[in-house]
C-alpha cells in the first residue's frame, strides 16, 4: 500500500489510517524538522517508551507522558529519583516499565551533556543526516534502519543514553525531519 485518501479529501501515507489523532500527528508533526531541545529530548524519549508497542498507543498517552515527565524539560528529569521511579510506575496513564522510566531520567542528563558539548540537540543529532536520501513509493520500501541510524545509535550508547538502538534511532529520524519518508504524492509531506 502507498497512499490513501481520507474522508477529507486530503492524499497522505497510508500507515496513518483514517484515527483522527494518527492522522493529525501525520499531518502536522511527523517528518518535520525540530529545532527546539525540549521537543527532541520528548521525541528520544517517547520513540524509547514505544519500543514494543504501536506508536498509536504512545500518541494517546503522550498528554500523561509530558505531565508525568516535568514537560521533558531535562534539568527537572535528570533530577528525578527512586521516589519519582516509584511514582512512575503507579502513573496509569503511561508506560509503566522500570527500564523504560530508568533511562528516560538517565537520558536527561546526558542530553544536558550534549547540550554543553553541542549547543542543541539539533546540532547533535544534525551530524548523522544521510547525505542522500531517496523518499520511499510504497510502505514496503520503509527501512528498520539505515546506516547513519546504527552510527546515531552507536555514538549515543557510547555516551551513556540507552533504549537509543538503530531501529528506534531510524524512528526518531522520521519522526523530526531528519529523513522525510513520507510517501511520493502525500499532499501533507513538510515543505
Amino acid at each position: 500500500m502507498r497512499l490513501l485518501t481520507g474522508d477529507d479529501g486530503v492524499t497522505r501515507c497510508s500507515w496513518c489510517g483514517a484515527d483522527p489523532l494518527y492522522v493529525q500527528y501525520h499531518d502536522d508533526e511527523w517528518g518535520h524538522e525540530v529545532l527546539d531541545d525540549v521537543h527532541l529530548f520528548e521525541k528520544f524519549c517517547l520513540e524509547g517508551f514505544q519500543s514494543g508497542l504501536s506508536w498509536l498507543t504512545i500518541l494517546r498517552k503522550r498528554p500523561a507522558f509530558r505531565a508525568a515527565f516535568a514537560g521533558f524539560e531535562m534539568a527537572a528529569v535528570a533530577r528525578f529519583d527512586e521516589a519519582d521511579v516509584e511514582r512512575l510506575l503507579g502513573d496509569a496513564g503511561i508506560v509503566r516499565h522500570r527500564g523504560k522510566i530508568q533511562s528516560t531520567i538517565n537520558n536527561a542528563g546526558r542530553a544536558l551533556t550534549l547540550l554543553d558539548e553541542f549547543g542543541s540537540i539539533h546540532a547533535y543529532v544534525s551530524q548523522f543526516r544521510p547525505e542522500h536520501h531517496p523518499r520511499p513509493t510504497l510502505t514496503s520500501e520503509f527501512r528498520a534502519l539505515t546506516p547513519e541510524s546504527t552510527a546515531l545509535s552507536k555514538d549515543l550508547k557510547k555516551r551513556g543514553w540507552s533504549f537509543v538502538g538503530p531501529t528506534t534511532m531510524y524512528a526518531f529520524m522520521q519522526a523530526m525531519g531528519l529523513v522525510n519518508d513520507h510517501i511520493d504524492g502525500c499532499e501533507r509531506q513538510p515543505a
